[in-house]
């Protein structure tokens, strides 16, 4: 059976350029690719970060996602270095735990518009540029917490599940014109946003291994990339079943 997408197995010269570089997934699909031999751009808000990351060929481009002109300028700016991008990892995200009964406006503002405000700026900046070519890749990363409301995710989980639901439309709208849309959904995975989670994370993956489920994604042309099946498995099913026993079934979990 056909790939939904173009496969990227050899990455050697691709131009990838990963937003939201700084830590966690970012930061380990950055090394990782490093070692594949491909060349990158990093960003993210915190430049120190991005140059212990970054080998000393790679562009730093420090960029604040909520500013859709910077992005402009860093996608401007790439261009004229490379003549061209073949991928563009979203990665960019924040998590605050909260309740309902503790819903704090800034921090639900700052939340969407990081987790989804942030992927159409830079959507708007690099989807001419791929339409134009009639080729490149745009890889958004969402969660599992898309999947279903969750308890906790209040300022986290609508994001991340208009975030899934973006990319089931790039990918109606772009595919048919050579664009490839890749959906990266991972579970618990060990960063500084989970550590500020107070309960026991099922299936906990570390960044590394997260980093490597979305190469081997990518490799394989997938459209949702979501890892660890063991857990994201379950959450599907999670999602598909009645509003009743959902319902009971997450209330026992955080009872638990």
């Amino acid at each position: 059976m056909k790939s939904l997408n173009p496969k990227i197995a050899d990455w050697h010269g691709k131009r990838v350029w990963i937003v939201g570089a700084s830590s966690g997934i970012g930061a380990a699909l950055a090394r990782q690719l490093e070692k594949a031999g491909a060349r990158l751009a990093l960003s993210a808000r915190r430049e120190t970060a991005l140059r212990e990351i970054g080998a000393e060929e790679d562009l730093i481009l420090p960029v604040d996602v909520a500013d859709a002109e910077a992005l402009q300028r860093a996608s401007d700016l790439l261009l004229d270095r490379w003549g061209g991008i073949d991928l563009v990892v979203y990665c960019a995200g924040v998590y605050t735990p909260m309740r309902a009964w503790e819903i704090d406006l800034a921090v639900v503002r700052g939340a969407l518009t990081i987790n989804l405000q942030g992927a159409y700026n830079l959507l708007a900046a690099i989807v001419p540029v791929f339409t134009g070519n009639g080729a490149g890749g745009i890889c958004l990363v969402s969660s599992v917490a898309g999947y279903t409301g969750l308890p906790k995710a209040l300022a986290y989980g609508p994001g991340k599940a208009a975030l899934i639901n973006l990319a089931q439309i790039l990918y109606t709208d772009l595919s048919p014109r050579g664009i490839g849309v890749y959906l990266v959904n991972p579970g618990f995975v060990a960063t500084r946003l989970t550590q500020n989670n107070d309960f026991k994370m099922p299936a906990l993956i570390t960044p590394e291994e997260a980093a490597q489920e979305i190469v081997a994604g990518l490799g394989k042309g997938l459209f949702e990339i979501h890892f660890p099946k063991r857990f994201t498995g379950w959450m599907k099913w999670l999602g598909r079943m009645p509003d009743r026993i959902r319902f009971y079934l997450l209330g026992k979990a955080v009872q638990s």
